[in-house]
């Protein structure tokens, strides 16, 4: 039998080439009792003290490499000195960083002492990374100096947060990094938490409502491997050496790329890019020989216009896996094309994510497929009822439960997660179909999460920023169709008073979602109306204004 936990996956399916059906029959899952992300990522490889784990380009020339004991010996120190600041096991730890050796090391820290990370996106605005820090109660935040300014701003609406830490320079009224490391001892005792034990939470708009804390736990990172392995072509291999534009504060970015790769000792290169841009994309790969990378679609959209990638730069990919919405077959052939692989396109949400996957070095891909069940999880479609239901027929994509990637819970929610299972299949809210050879088709949301490039967003937090401008009386939120993003954000504006519609008023109500929630969730089209489709019981009906837009789109 086949373990990603005891075995050296890679080692077997490369001694004894299989396909993917007797990998699926044989894999059976493997999760200790005790089980540490901490442990498992860092401290089980520092003893070769010349293993590199990191490679930090910042852009500007200059670079950092970090060996596996680098980043044990500072996340010891952190992890005491976050326990001589009072955190203790199951307390809240927010992490409020781009790529950089810092972020990792903080998890890592985390991890090890028994506490619960909560990341937050740099590109958050106030009532954004506020509302998170509350609903978590967190108590202590990791940011730098970039970044620090905007939360000591709104402090006082923290009450909750005790300490903040900013990681390079010290700030009046917070505590710097360097003098808590210098003061801490370099070893430490992990936490020996059960794999069961709660990890992180991770925030996931929805389409009502407050965004809900999915909160996962340490066999998350075990659940995560068979996915990231096969969407890679039977990672790790060999000269392995990852990295993604995609942020570590989401899910695709940390547990998709960052901690399956330094699991397995795969080196990670990390580097902060503000606005994508295609040609610095390649020419970063190239840089550093990168070998495998995952580009969520937008972004590989957006390199389709770059000619002769090959033949401008010095590229060593191996492996290209990319995720969040679907690829479409122009960018599929475009892969073969222009870089001379198969993209392998996969499939999951924050809440049981990477169940679905293409392995090109397995079988062909289905043109539009998310792929076929990853070893381990069962994946099936199903109607409202909980009923499976047979191949060629449209329904739910759905999980099976106990799956060690599957979250625990939304936090301090416990009626939103149970309307997130009928029976022991976790609802996804994805609706598509199964073919005769196994592959599912994504068809599309039965609820009004907008999939943009790559980001899941939720229209209810950018229709209550809206309606708190002075000119707004009602706000609507929907996915437009998108050439590039798949969809775009696309507000309905009711104003309240006489009429100032115009491209002023246009640019203020961006600006004005861009700089309290985060950048990618401003509104790229907005329409005045004068009313709205509404139900019986006066909710806006999104899905008709959402279908409107189809429809103009297809005209």
């Amino acid at each position: 039998m086949l373990s990603y936990y005891r075995d050296d996956f890679w080692a077997t399916t490369s001694a004894h080439p299989m396909s993917y059906e007797e990998i699926d029959r044989k894999f059976v899952w493997d999760v200790p009792e005790r089980f540490n992300i901490g442990q498992e990522v860092c401290t089980r490889h520092a003893s070769k003290r010349g293993q590199l784990a990191l490679v930090y380009d910042r852009g500007d020339g200059h670079h950092e490499k970090w060996t596996f004991w680098e980043m044990e010996q500072t996340s010891n120190r952190l992890a005491n000195a976050l326990r001589g600041l009072g955190v203790d096991r199951g307390d809240r730890v927010a992490v409020f960083l781009s790529q950089c050796p810092e972020l990792p090391i903080a998890h890592i820290a985390a991890y090890k002492l028994g506490a619960i990370v909560v990341p937050l996106f740099t590109l958050f605005g106030p009532e954004a990374f506020v509302y998170r820090l509350n609903d978590s109660e967190a108590k202590v935040l990791i940011t730098d100096h970039e970044h620090v300014g905007v939360v000591m701003d709104h402090q006082t609406e923290m009450p909750g947060l005790k300490r903040i830490i900013v990681t390079d320079g010290r700030v009046p009224g917070t505590t710097f990094w360097g003098d808590l490391l210098s003061a801490a001892s370099p070893e430490f005792d992990v936490f020996p938490t059960r794999a069961d034990d709660p990890a992180i939470i991770i925030y996931t708009s929805g389409t009502t409502g407050a965004p809900k804390g999915a909160l996962h736990a340490h066999r998350m990172l075990l659940g995560h491997l068979p996915g990231v392995s096969l969407s890679h072509d039977l990672m790790p291999a060999p000269g392995d050496f990852i990295w993604t534009p995609a942020d570590w504060a989401w899910i695709g970015g940390m547990y998709d790329v960052l901690f399956p790769a330094l699991y397995w000792g795969v080196p990670v290169l990390a580097r902060r890019m503000p606005k994508f841009d295609p040609e610095e994309a390649f020419a970063l790969v190239a840089k550093w020989g990168v070998r495998n990378v995952f580009f969520p679609p937008t972004a590989l959209k957006m390199m389709r216009g770059v000619t002769n990638p090959r033949d401008r730069w010095n590229l060593d990919l191996r492996t290209v896996a990319s995720g969040g919405e679907p690829l479409g077959e122009q960018t599929m052939e475009w892969g073969r094309e222009a870089l001379g692989l198969t993209i392998n396109e996969f499939y999951g949400q924050t809440e049981c994510n990477l169940v679905l996957t293409n392995a090109g070095k397995l079988y062909p891909p289905t043109p539009n497929s998310a792929g076929r069940p990853v070893p381990g999880h069962v994946v099936r479609i199903i109607d409202e009822n909980g009923t499976e239901i047979p191949p060629g027929e449209v329904g739910e994509i759905a999980v099976r439960r106990p799956d060690p990637v599957m979250f625990l819970e939304y936090w301090k929610r416990p009626e939103a997660t149970a309307r997130k299972f009928v029976g022991d299949w976790l609802r996804t809210g994805d609706l598509g179909y199964r073919d005769e050879n196994g592959n599912f088709i994504f068809i599309g949301r039965d609820d009004d999460i907008i999939s943009s490039a790559g980001y899941r967003i939720g229209p209810a937090e950018i229709e209550e920023v809206l309606v708190k401008h002075p000119s707004v009386l009602m706000a609507a939120v929907v996915g437009t169709p998108d050439p590039v993003r798949g969809q775009a954000v696309k507000a309905f504006i009711k104003l309240s008073g006489p009429s100032q519609a115009g491209p002023a008023l246009v640019r203020e109500l961006q600006d004005w979602v861009k700089t309290r929630l985060a950048a990618y969730e401003y509104p790229r089209e907005i329409e005045f109306v004068e009313s709205f489709p509404m139900t019986p019981s006066g909710k806006i009906q999104r899905q008709v204004l959402r279908k409107q837009e189809e429809a103009k789109k297809r005209r």
